[in-house]
């Protein structure tokens, strides 16, 4: 028994108090966590972050921008709609105050054998669609079977391991997978939402909808005006609202997304009151976008919450497919020497920003310095495959001292190009061979981004490149992205603390020709393959940091993106009419945790009517 808890608590641990038939050696628990770690035991009342007193009531605003055609978001047709997600609960909830846990939702208990090649999730007797009908097993096979054949393109790679599903009595589903090593297959099970398969029964998933799909969650899609609006109500009678994930969660009665052009227009209607709640993500609105008379009567504040969220990685993204300039990585870091990072954080960003430099910023998987003799022993068998520098040379982006005068960087720029097999005649850069001019267009749809990529793009033109800067409305620019009909666009791959099969996503060599894949800069690399097969399948979480740090190389020295920045907050805004638990987690802004003031709202409200129009 103990060599089957060690077993366990070295790859994928269960509660400490999980139950363990010796004879199988499977675990039964109410948790699962990735690290070995599970904070809360199986009598917990409601997660530390939340108010399990909180009331509720009350109307949440928040904003979305562009537009939306459909109602389904599990296919890659279609516009989704905001908060389109919310009416599906899944098998587990993660907890946002551990890196790597989850708890029971629809599904009461787990069980996992040692050797991990299967995991069976046991459903609660009480779980409920919103029409009064049973979560059923056969519900959850279905889904699974349904998301691999018809969903979003992603769910096919996600999924990919998880081989079988079958019914195991009367409440139990027991998922089957390929090989025994992917610590995370449990997990990404555990995450799948629950469609009802009576209801999808004459429907045809894959097609576009305006009918709100039935759910199972918190809330249900009550209203909607087709490009303009979401009103999302709270289910009354929701079957899971006294369970201990829940407790101190969903606390608004209604929640609405209100559409707009651009995020200049949906500003602006933030700073009117006409919605409540927005994330901030521009360091300039941030500085000076709120000012007037609201802010300075405190009628709204701004917060800055700390997180210790990895930040993935914004960056100006090539694309390496066919047709598209870049295929060379010369040409590629080349272009990074033409971002003016020091200068833009100086002169736009008010010194809001570091620059990025790794995938995995903000956690111990950033790679730093050279490699380990750990991280050697896995990127010695790639040599000739992956960049040589790799093995030599610690990452850095291009530095400048910040004047606008980028000088020496063009030069380093030119040498580059000139290796690469592109020279300047008659100002313009041509291709050695072909005498074809270099020429590419930067695809945009946010207008708070032209300001950052314009100077780029001008330096671009400095030494001779014919580029071009295009903005395009948010329903071409999706439509672009899901066909890679781009050259250069800002792209942001989001990470965490325990990455695993969406890296197949991310830069696997099947997801780059996947319409719709955020494979954006095409790549395609049986090295990167087989290091993200490596992460996929770590026994451990040393394991995991190192190889992480073996990937996060190879990507940066690959120079597929030009990274961007970060910080290692949260920017809220908010109108004063809300309160929130005393903490807040250290992975989540967790808002749907707070709750609504009526006092304050009043009072608001009240002093909002005296406010002189903006």
């Amino acid at each position: 028994m103990r060599a089957v808890a060690l077993a366990l608590t070295t790859l994928l641990a269960l509660a400490p108090a999980a139950a363990v038939d010796a004879a199988e050696g499977v675990s039964k628990s109410h948790a699962l966590s990735l690290f070995g770690d599970i904070k809360y035991g199986a009598d917990f009342s409601h997660f530390d972050y939340v108010n399990p007193d909180a009331p509720k009531g009350g109307t949440v605003r928040y904003s979305a921008i562009g537009t939306f055609d459909n109602l389904n978001p599990f296919i890659l047709k279609g516009s989704p709609a905001a908060g389109s997600t919310d009416p599906f609960d899944t098998l587990m909830v993660r907890s946002d105050d551990e890196p790597g846990s989850e708890y029971g939702l629809v599904a009461e208990s787990v069980e996992i054998p040692a050797d991990r090649r299967w995991v069976q999730y046991n459903l609660r007797k009480e779980a409920r669609f919103q029409d009064g009908t049973a979560i059923t097993p056969e519900d959850v096979i279905w889904t699974l079977e349904t998301l691999k054949a018809k969903g979003h393109p992603r769910y096919r790679l996600y999924y990919a391991d998880v081989v079988k599903a079958e019914k195991v009595g009367e409440h139990g589903v027991k998922f089957s997978f390929r090989g025994g090593d992917n610590r995370e297959l449990p997990h990404i099970v555990g995450e799948m939402p629950v469609l009802s398969r009576k209801y999808w029964e004459g429907r045809e998933f894959d097609k576009t909808t305006l009918e709100p799909p039935l759910g199972s969650g918190p809330y249900k899609i009550a209203a909607f005006e087709v490009g303009r609006s979401v009103t999302l109500r709270r289910v009354d009678n929701y079957w899971a609202k006294d369970l201990p994930v829940n407790r101190g969660r969903f606390n608004f009665d209604t929640i609405r997304y209100d559409y707009y052009r651009d995020g200049t227009v949906a500003l602006e209607a933030f700073k009117a009151g006409q919605y409540d709640i927005r994330a901030e993500n521009s360091a300039k609105n941030w500085a000076t976008g709120y000012d007037g008379p609201a802010l300075r009567d405190k009628l709204f504040k701004m917060e800055q919450i700390p997180n210790k969220v990895p930040t993935g990685m914004q960056g100006f993204a090539f694309n390496t497919r066919s047709g598209h300039p870049f295929q060379d990585p010369r040409v590629r870091r080349a272009l990074g020497y033409l971002f003016d990072f020091e200068w833009s954080n100086k002169t736009l960003f008010f010194d809001a920003y570091t620059r990025t430099k790794s995938y995995f910023s903000n956690s111990d998987l950033a790679a730093s310095g050279l490699p380990t003799p750990e991280e050697l022993a896995i990127l010695e068998k790639y040599k000739g495959e992956i960049p040589d520098e790799v093995f030599t040379t610690a990452y850095e982006p291009p530095k400048t001292d910040g004047s606008g005068n980028i000088r020496d960087n063009m030069r380093q720029a030119l040498r580059l190009l000139k290796e690469a097999g592109w020279s300047v005649k008659g100002e313009k850069l041509v291709n050695d061979k072909t005498g074809k001019p270099f020429e590419f267009e930067f695809l945009l749809t946010q207008p708070e981004f032209e300001r950052i990529v314009l100077p780029f793009v001008q330096n671009a033109q400095r030494i001779g490149i014919n580029a071009t800067l295009r903005k395009v409305d948010p329903a071409q620019y999706e439509n672009r992205i899901k066909s890679f009909d781009y050259d250069m666009t800002v792209v942001v791959v989001p990470e965490s603390l325990s990455p695993g099969n969406e890296q197949r996503e991310f830069w696997g060599s099947a997801a780059a020709d996947e319409n719709g894949s955020p494979n954006y800069m095409g790549v395609k690399s049986k090295a990167i393959d087989d290091l993200v097969d490596l992460i996929i399948n770590t026994p451990d979480r040393a394991n995991l940091v190192t190889r992480v740090h073996a990937l996060d190389r190879v990507l940066l020295h690959s120079y597929y993106v030009i990274p961007n920045w970060h910080i290692t907050y949260f920017r809220i805004a908010s109108w004063d009419k809300f309160q929130r638990p005393k903490v807040t987690p250290p992975y989540s802004a967790a808002l749907e945790t707070w709750w609504l003031d009526p006092q304050r709202e009043q009072t608001v409200e009240a002093k909002k009517a005296q406010e002189p129009k903006q």
